[in-house]
């Protein structure tokens, strides 16, 4: 046994002590502005910032009870999350199986046989007889020059990049719900809009025709102001089929069947109120909350030490083997005294006779760890240029939302002074059919604005990757990640 136990304890020893072949990885450096060129000035005239968009459920700053209910529904049931969650489990399940090759694989067998030989190769001894065999055997690569360790931190990568792929799709996902919610109140509220307006119109078409039946209009008259009355309710029929298409789509981002939450959500509410203030950090704040950020990172470590995986290969690869047992000719001979047999090797295996074609798989690794970088270095590209969007977009819709809102205020007033005048005599029909399609046309292009505006602060916060959710999907990744 001590012949078995001083070259097994050498061995380990050189194996610890052994550095891991390949580039070490270390995160890409790369050149960011100080602050974004879009970004806002706080306002002081109003209350202190809001709390950075990275801490918090940023589906929360809308005041909307229903607009958070749905938005933690999809989180927690949401079957893309589910598949997401799916891959990585799959991923951490592989990496659990990568940690296995620190240890010996020990297996067990068993064999029982007869055999009838030749008569010309017995030699005098008996042609038939049985043999029967119990045993383990155990082999353990000694990772000498890392390949174990390099393979183990690829896979451990990959694994971190299948949880920032999930995190990704939590905040696509709240942020979908949140869009595909605030585009709905925004329909409802055109469509309120429309229905008002039409109101306004077959007042002044039963004004007009009453004229006619005293003597005092015109069939022109009629016509025109029935004209405008049917344009403005063709509108309905687009606004009803494009508020149904947003129901179904919220009750399948919450996992469950398109018509689920029609009756929930056909009762008109009003559209959330826009965040006054948004703090969206710094671009070098954005590389490190960024889960697709963190996920190119990851891809490009997996990527690295798969070039130490192949390097490995140039290098001989030793294994430990050994195997205990028992052999009998019968069973009732196992495990007696003279029937053990026993089994301590070295195993070596060195690609050096075929180095053309480890040599190939090396550059083909470091090939795709070239291009894991550029892919890093594109995604954070692709990162600054959608916040720098984000923040463009949501200065200006707000805006935007100020002249509208003044538009749609005078053009209401417009209207009322000319169905007073036209009722007077003073003005002709014309004119207050004029004003009556301008409030229309100012009142709905507020409201497509504000929609404009909320869903340019919920994608603002998908930028930031703000609101990290806290849900089911996220607390699995958390605890699988300490196992």
């Amino acid at each position: 046994m001590t012949k078995l136990i001083r070259p097994l304890a050498a061995a380990i020893t050189l194996a610890l002590a052994a550095c891991a072949v390949g580039p070490n990885f270390h995160q890409p450096k790369m050149a960011l502005p100080a602050q974004y060129a879009h970004q806002a000035e706080p306002d002081s005239s109003t209350s202190a910032m809001l709390p950075d968009p990275a801490d918090a459920e940023f589906w929360q700053s809308f005041g909307d009870p229903q607009l958070s209910a749905l938005v933690s529904q999809a989180l927690d049931a949401n079957k893309d999350l589910r598949v997401s969650l799916a891959h990585y489990d799959s991923a951490n399940a592989l990496l659990r199986e990568a940690k296995f090759d620190y240890v010996p694989t020990i297996t067990a067998s068993a064999l029982g046989g007869h055999e009838e030989v030749s008569q010309a190769l017995s030699y005098g001894y008996p042609r038939s007889y049985h043999d029967y065999s119990v045993g383990a055997n155990a082999s353990w690569e000694l990772d000498l020059f890392g390949r174990v360790r390099r393979s183990v931190e690829a896979q451990r990568a990959q694994t971190a990049a299948s949880a920032e792929d999930l995190a990704a799709l939590q905040v696509a996902i709240a942020g979908e719900t949140a869009r595909t919610y605030i585009q709905l109140r925004g329909l409802q509220e055109r469509l309120r809009i429309t229905r008002e307006n039409l109101a306004n119109q077959t007042e002044t078409l039963q004004l007009v025709e009453a004229s006619l039946d005293a003597g005092r209009g015109t069939t022109f008259d009629t016509a025109r102001a029935r004209a405008q009355c049917e344009t403005t309710a063709s509108q309905i029929p687009s606004l009803e089929a494009q508020i149904a298409v947003a129901e179904h789509r919220l009750a399948v981002l919450t996992g469950r069947p398109p018509e689920a939450l029609i009756a929930e959500l056909d009762p008109a509410k009003p559209l959330p109120a826009v965040p006054m203030q948004v703090d969206p950090g710094t671009p070098a704040d954005l590389l490190r909350r960024r889960p697709d950020i963190a996920a190119a990172e990851a891809r490009l470590h997996a990527a690295t030490a798969q070039v130490g995986v192949a390097t490995a290969d140039l290098f001989p690869r030793v294994t430990l083997l050994g195997a205990l047992g028992t052999q009998a000719i019968t069973t009732g001979g196992l495990f007696q005294s003279g029937s053990q047999t026993s089994l301590a090797a070295f195993g070596i295996d060195w690609s050096f006779l075929d180095v053309g074609r480890v040599r190939a798989r090396l550059a083909a690794s470091r090939a795709d760890a070239a291009g894991m970088l550029a892919q890093y270095q594109q995604t954070v590209l692709l990162a600054l240029e959608d916040t720098e969007n984000a923040l463009v977009r949501y200065a200006k819709t707000r805006n935007e939302d100020e002249q509208l809102e003044r538009a749609a205020r005078d053009s209401e007033q417009a209207a009322a002074l000319a169905r007073t005048r036209y009722r007077a005599g003073a003005i002709d029909l014309y004119e207050v059919l004029d004003a009556e399609r301008n409030v229309l046309i100012a009142q709905d292009a507020f409201a497509d604005s504000r929609t404009r505006s909320a869903t340019a602060a919920v994608a603002l916060y998908q930028s930031l990757a703000g609101g990290w959710p806290q849900h089911d999907v996220a607390q699995h990744v958390a605890s699988t990640t300490k196992e």
